[in-house]
C-alpha cells in the first residue's frame, strides 16, 4: 500500500517516514517510477481501510481544480478510482464513517465533474471507466444533498457532449431526477443545512467554508451552495431539452410554471438558469405547445423581457418564437404584443444585432397573417402594432425631410414639453402626461435624446397616477433608446418603483441596483453617490426586494422558519422597513442645457429625500408643490 503522509507537497522532507506516500510520489524525479507508483495508488486504494486516505484525495481534488486538462491521472485511471470509492461509501457506511472518509465521496465526484468539464475525451473515458452509475446514486440522495451538488454538476458536464450524451440518457431516471432537484433543491437546502444552526453537519460546514467561518458565513454559502445545486440540475436537464423526444418528460405545467422563477445563473453566470432552458424548450415546435399553454409563463416573459435581466434576450428570443409558430401565435399575442412593442426600438442586445427590427417584422407578419384568418387577436393589439409600423413609416419620411422643417418639428416638441412640465410642477399629472405625448408625436424619430427625457417624463406621471404598468412601458421605451442601452438612471429607478407596485421583486431589484450603479458614474451632482453612499430611498428599496426576493423565502414559509409569522423580511432576518421610497424628485425647468441636436440635456434633479407614508401624505405633500417635476 501507498499511505499518505503530508498535503503540501512542497514540504515533503527527504526523511519522510513514509517514502512510498502518495505525496512523495509525485515528488519523485523519474518520469517512469512516478507513473508507476500513481498507477498503483489509484489501483489499490479503494481496497484499502487504513486511515489517512481523505489527504491523498484532496490533494487530488485541489489538483483538478487546477489543472483540469491535464491529461495523466485520467491515463493512470484516476476515474475507475474515484467511482469505486463512491461506491465504497455508498455500500459501506463503516467504513464511511470511520476517520475522515466521510468526504471522501464528495471530494471523488467533486475530480470526476472538474475532468470532465473541459474535455470531451476525458467525458468519453469517466464513461468507460464506471463513474455513470455511482454518480446516479448520489444524485439520488443516498448520502447527502452535498454529494448531490456535486453528482449533478459531473453529470451535467457528461451530458453536454454528443459522445457521452447517450449513456448518460439511457439511465432514464436521470432526467426526472434532475427535474425533482431543480424544484426542491432550495428547499433541501434549507431543511437539511440552513435552518436549524444546531443540526449542521460538521463536514457539510468544513466543506463549505474550510472550517474559516461561523454561522453567518456557513449560511451565506449554503445559500451560494443551493443557487449552485439548481442552476447545475437545470444546465443537466438543457441537455436533454434539446432532444425533442425528452420534452414530453420535460414539459409538465408542474414545471414549466416555476421555471421563469429559477434564476439559478446568480452565481454561475454560464448557467442557462430557467429562462434559458426555456428558450430551449421554445426553440422546438413540440416544446412550444406547452409553454404557450401556461399564461403565466408568457406573462412572466413579457416581465423578463422589459428588466435588467441578464437573460433578457433570451425572453425576446422566446416570444419570437412563439409569434412565428401559427399553433402558438394566436394563444400569446395579446400578452406579448405590447412587451415586443415597448422594446421595437432596441438596436443591440448582447450577440442580437438589430433586434429592433427582428421585433418589427415578427409583429408585421402577424399582422398580415392575421388577413389570411390564421391569427385572430384584439382590436387593441392590433392598434399597438399598427401604432409601430406608422412609426417606422414615419421615420422614413423623416429621412426625406428638410433640416428646416426636422428643426420645427424639434422646436415645436420642446415648447410642448416645456408646456409639460408646467403642469406637471403645478399638480396637474393627467394634463402633463397627455403634453408630453403630445410632445412625443411632434418630436422626430431620430431625436432619440429628446425622446428618452419625454418618455422618462410620462412614466413618472404614470407612477403618480398609479398606472405601474404605463409607466413600465414607458420607462422601457426610454431604456431601448437611451446610449448604453438599459443604463438611463431615472427611467430604470421609476420602472424599478412600477414593479415594486406589482410585486414583482426580481425585477424591481435588478432595475434598482443597476440604477445604483449608473448613480455612481453620473457626473450629475445631485443623481451621483453623496461621499460613495447609496441614496436611502433606493438603499430601502434594494432592502425590501432583496428580502422578498431572498432564494429561501419559500422553503422558510413551507417550513415554518425562524420568524416565519412576519412578511418576507422577518423570514430573512432584517429589520422591516414597510414604508414607500420617495419618487427621486428632479427639474430641469428653467435649464437652457441643450445637446447637439437641440434638445434639452437631462441632467439636472433635485432629489427629494422624504418619505411618502401612504398615498394620501404622497397627494397632499404634491398639492403643496413641494415636489419637483422629474427629470425634466
Amino acid at each position: 500500500m501507498i499511505l499518505s503522509c503530508n498535503p503540501n507537497m512542497d514540504k515533503v522532507s527527504s526523511d519522510c517516514p513514509y517514502p512510498g506516500c502518495f505525496f512523495c510520489v509525485m515528488k519523485e524525479g523519474n518520469p517512469s517510477k512516478r507513473r508507476a507508483s500513481i498507477l498503483k495508488f489509484f489501483r489499490e486504494l479503494p481496497a484499502q481501510d487504513d486511515d489517512g486516505q481523505v489527504l491523498p484525495i484532496s490533494g487530488l481534488w485541489n489538483t483538478a481544480m487546477a489543472h483540469p486538462n491535464d491529461p495523466e491521472f485520467i491515463e493512470l485511471g484516476i476515474f475507475e478510482c474515484m467511482a469505486a470509492l463512491i461506491w465504497k461509501g455508498l455500500k459501506n457506511r463503516r467504513w464511511l464513517s470511520h476517520d475522515q472518509n466521510i468526504y471522501i465521496p464528495y471530494y471523488a465526484a467533486h475530480i470526476i465533474g472538474s475532468y470532465t468539464m473541459n474535455m470531451e475525451e476525458f467525458a468519453e473515458s469517466a464513461v468507460h471507466a464506471g463513474v455513470i452509475p455511482p454518480l446516479v446514486e448520489l444524485l439520488r440522495g443516498r448520502l447527502t444533498w452535498v454529494e448531490q451538488r456535486v453528482a449533478v454538476r459531473a453529470l451535467g458536464h457528461l451530458a453536454t457532449y454528443a459522445s457521452t450524451f447517450p449513456a448518460v440518457a439511457s439511465h432514464g431516471e436521470i432526467l426526472e431526477l434532475s427535474i425533482q432537484l431543480a424544484m426542491s433543491s432550495l428547499e433541501i437546502v434549507y431543511s437539511h443545512f440552513y435552518q436549524y444552526v444546531d443540526r449542521r453537519l460538521s463536514y457539510h460546514c468544513d466543506l463549505l467554508t474550510r472550517g474559516m467561518g461561523g454561522v453567518e458565513m456557513e449560511s451565506r454559502k449554503a445559500e451560494e451552495w443551493a443557487s449552485q445545486l439548481q442552476c447545475w440540475s437545470l444546465q443537466l436537464i438543457n441537455c436533454f431539452a434539446f432532444k425533442p423526444e425528452f420534452l414530453p418528460t420535460i414539459c409538465k405545467p408542474e414545471f414549466l410554471t416555476k421555471l421563469p422563477g429559477m434564476w439559478g445563473g446568480l452565481v454561475n453566470e454560464n448557467s442557462p438558469a430557467g429562462i434559458g432552458l426555456l428558450r430551449t424548450i421554445c426553440h422546438h415546435k413540440l416544446g412550444r405547445g406547452p409553454v404557450a399553454s401556461c399564461p403565466g409563463i408568457i406573462e412572466s416573459l413579457c416581465n423578463i423581457a422589459r428588466s435588467s435581466d441578464d437573460w433578457q434576450y433570451m425572453t425576446i428570443d422566446c416570444l419570437l418564437w412563439l409569434l412565428q409558430d401559427p399553433s402558438t401565435c394566436h394563444k400569446v399575442i395579446d400578452k406579448a404584443v405590447p412587451a415586443l412593442v415597448d422594446l421595437a426600438e432596441i438596436t443591440t442586445l448582447g450577440d442580437h444585432k438589430k433586434l429592433g427590427d427582428s421585433i418589427v417584422n415578427v409583429l408585421e407578419e402577424c399582422v398580415q397573417s392575421q388577413g389570411t384568418g390564421r391569427n385572430s387577436f384584439s382590436n387593441r393589439t392590433k392598434e399597438l402594432i399598427e401604432e409601430l409600423l406608422n412609426s417606422r413609416q414615419r421615420l422614413k419620411w423623416e429621412k426625406n425631410m428638410p433640416k428646416e422643417d426636422l428643426h420645427i418639428k424639434q422646436a415645436a416638441a420642446l415648447v410642448v414639453k416645456l408646456e409639460g412640465n408646467s403642469l406637471f410642477s403645478s399638480g396637474n399629472i393627467s394634463g402633463a402626461a397627455s403634453k408630453y405625448s403630445e410632445a412625443l408625436a411632434l418630436c422626430p424619430m431620430r431625436s432619440k435624446k429628446e425622446r428618452v427625457v419625454l418618455y422618462s417624463n410620462r412614466a413618472q406621471c404614470h407612477l403618480l397616477l398609479q398606472q405601474p404598468l404605463a409607466a413600465i412601458s414607458d420607462a422601457t421605451r426610454a431604456l431601448c433608446l437611451h446610449n448604453p442601452l438599459n443604463r438611463h438612471a431615472k427611467s430604470l429607478w421609476r420602472r424599478a418603483q412600477a414593479y415594486d407596485m406589482l410585486g414583482l421583486a426580481k425585477e424591481s431589484l435588478l432595475d434598482a441596483i443597476l440604477f445604483i450603479n449608473e448613480c455612481s458614474q453620473s457626473n450629475d451632482p445631485d443623481l451621483s453617490l453623496r461621499q460613495n453612499k447609496v441614496p436611502d430611498y433606493a438603499e430601502r428599496l434594494v432592502k425590501k426586494q432583496m428580502r422578498a426576493a431572498w432564494l429561501f423565502r419559500e422553503a422558510a414559509i413551507k417550513h415554518g422558519g425562524v420568524h416565519c409569522e412576519g412578511d418576507a423580511g422577518d423570514i430573512y432576518g432584517r429589520e422591516t422597513d414597510d414604508s414607500e421610497w420617495e419618487t427621486a424628485s428632479e427639474s430641469d425647468i428653467g435649464n437652457d442645457g441643450r445637446d447637439e441636436m437641440g434638445n434639452d440635456d437631462d441632467d439636472d434633479e433635485d432629489d427629494d429625500d422624504s418619505e411618502w407614508k401612504n398615498d394620501d401624505e404622497r397627494k397632499e405633500k404634491y398639492d403643496k408643490s413641494s415636489m419637483k417635476a422629474c427629470g425634466r
